[in-house]
């Protein structure tokens, strides 16, 4: 009896994994399925976004109202931890360096330079760590990851208000009355809050990324700080020693934008603080500065949108 030998037929070639992929996919998009998290597009991220600002209010305000909570005086640290600061420096800065003379009304400058500054400075600090510091929030629940940003810059907000009004108070205990231009106010921290937001949400992807750049951000905003006018006059000082720097100096530290929203709040709240002593052009750099960093923000953020709380 003969034995016949048959050889098995092939085996069927695996599918590659693109073409896995493909299947999958094509599988997924039948039954209306989609990627969690995926990125949504520009449109329609702008669209969640404003269908959420009750929520970015709220939030603000809470944190707002928790920042003190456990201190005795409570809310009252809002107008006085600025109203320190500006003491401090009056007495290091206008009594030992001398950078009062020549600046009229110098305690409503230094004290307007501080708290407009102390905006711009909490703004970007607390944006830095808006993703990493609440991935809890961010793993939780689904909503538009700016609106974190954009909530921690809107607390910043609330609480340059509440301290106005003791600047208010300061403003006319030295002599400076109330003026129509005090509503120049409005416009300048209008541009101010976009400009403020679009650092932040810069900062919050990069702090997403990176959590040590919260290490750095003091220093950072430090420097900027003294290269920004909150304690001394850049028009003085270019006037008496432009002639002994760099020709590129005057103009960079004019267009700084920190300097730029701290003179539009002079020029708005104190009367001797002179037209002339803006840079050329002001409100349109304040505008560039702010859509610049408002747009250009927002994008940058908005690109790396299904990224937050991952890992």
């Amino acid at each position: 009896m003969s034995q016949v030998l048959h050889t098995p037929p092939p085996a069927p070639a695996a599918p590659s994994p693109a073409a896995a992929e493909h299947d999958l996919a094509a599988l997924a998009a039948r039954h209306g399925l989609t990627v969690s998290g995926a990125r949504p597009s520009l449109p329609a991220y702008v669209r969640a976004l404003w269908a959420r600002r009750h929520f970015i209010t709220a939030f603000a305000t809470a944190k707002l109202t928790a920042q003190y909570s456990q201190a005795k005086l409570g809310q009252v640290w809002q107008v006085m931890t600025p109203l320190l600061n500006a003491a401090v420096y009056y007495f290091i800065f206008g009594v030992l360096m001398q950078t009062r003379h020549g600046v009229p009304d110098y305690v409503p400058f230094l004290v307007t330079g501080v708290f407009v500054w102390t905006f711009t400075q909490s703004s970007l600090l607390a944006g830095t760590r808006a993703i990493s510091g609440n991935l809890g929030l961010v793993r939780a629940l689904h909503f538009p990851r700016a609106a974190l940003p954009v909530s921690f810059c809107l607390q910043q907000l609330q609480q340059l208000l509440f301290s106005m009004a003791a600047l208010a108070v300061i403003l006319l205990v030295f002599g400076v009355p109330v003026a129509a231009s005090w509503l120049l106010a409005i416009p300048a921290l209008v541009l101010q809050f976009t400009f403020n937001a679009g650092v932040s949400m810069i900062l919050a992807r990069i702090g997403a990324a990176t959590p040590d750049i919260a290490q750095l951000m003091p220093f950072v905003l430090r420097t900027w700080m003294y290269a920004s006018g909150v304690m001394f006059s850049i028009d003085h000082i270019i006037a008496k020693h432009g002639s002994d720097l760099p020709s590129w100096v005057g103009p960079v530290l004019q267009a700084n934008p920190a300097a730029v929203y701290i003179d539009l709040m002079r020029f708005a709240l104190i009367d001797s603080f002179q037209a002339h002593q803006l840079p050329d052009h002001v409100w349109l750099i304040a505008t560039g500065w702010a859509l610049l960093a408002g747009i250009g923000g927002f994008i940058y953020f908005w690109k790396a949108e299904e990224t937050y709380g991952r890992g």
